[in-house]
């Protein structure tokens, strides 16, 4: 607790340290203080809050929001783990420190976007033996072929957190990769507005039917607290983007 009654963020999960860095239309900068929700938690205090930003605009930093919106892919990765969209390169690191991964495949797009990690070195913070599991490509998520067998797809280049037609998008990734697992950015809102839109609710149940429904294999749901994450999560975040034509549940 802080002096102001507030609690400050801790995760078990690594983060690493980041320095103000330009490369291009991006940038990383470091904010010593900032109060913040989570994704599913409360609002909390982070110190040295990192965050990459393009012309200005955050895309992704270090707050409990970005951090509990890709923890659950993380925490369950294991095998050969594809990655779209390097970030700050947060989830390629945690997934190479898990003993269950064996490799782990980054595709970025943007070349600014690679040399800015040229020059932050985030991977090199790691012991070798996960280092040496991380490889980064140049590469697009809509052509991408992996060319080994992939466990786990993590896809997570949207800037929204709900996009219309994310779905889609993801399954012709999935169409590509054919992954065993899938661990999309923003899925829960996305299970959640198509349960609505079906008319279903957010129960245990009715997130198995919607699922089978949007013809992925999602991780997640196996957890024991997924239901009320995954409320949550809407409750805070939806902020009426509902699929056309549903009525909000709250």
């Amino acid at each position: 607790m802080t002096g102001l009654g507030l609690s400050l963020f801790r995760t078990d999960l690594f983060v690493p340290g980041y320095r103000p860095v330009r490369c291009g239309p991006w940038e990383l900068r470091v904010t010593e203080m900032v109060l913040v929700p989570g994704y599913w938690s409360d609002t909390v205090l982070v110190r040295n809050m990192a965050a990459l930003l393009r012309d200005g605009r955050s895309w992704m930093s270090m707050t409990p929001m970005e951090i509990e919106s890709q923890e659950i892919g993380v925490r369950l990765a294991r095998g050969h783990v594809l990655i779209f969209g390097l970030g700050m390169g947060w989830a390629a690191a945690v997934s190479a420190l898990r003993d269950e991964v064996t490799s782990v495949t980054v595709v970025e797009r943007d070349v600014d976007v690679l040399a800015l990690h040229r020059e932050l070195n985030v991977f090199g913070q790691l012991p070798p033996d996960a280092r040496n599991k991380i490889v980064v490509v140049q590469g697009d998520a809509e052509s991408y072929v992996p060319e080994n067998p992939v466990d786990l797809l993590m896809p997570d280049i949207w800037l929204p957190l709900v996009s219309d037609g994310r779905v889609e998008e993801v399954r012709r990734m999935q169409a590509r990769a054919l992954a065993r697992r899938v661990y999309f950015w923003g899925q829960e809102l996305e299970i959640a507005r198509h349960s609505i839109a079906a008319g279903r609710g957010l129960d245990g149940a009715d997130i198995e039917t919607t699922i089978a429904e949007l013809g992925l294999p999602l991780i997640g749901p196996e957890l024991l607290d997924y239901p009320e994450k995954l409320e949550r999560v809407s409750r805070r975040w939806m902020r009426g983007r509902w699929l056309p034509g549903t009525i909000a549940p709250w």
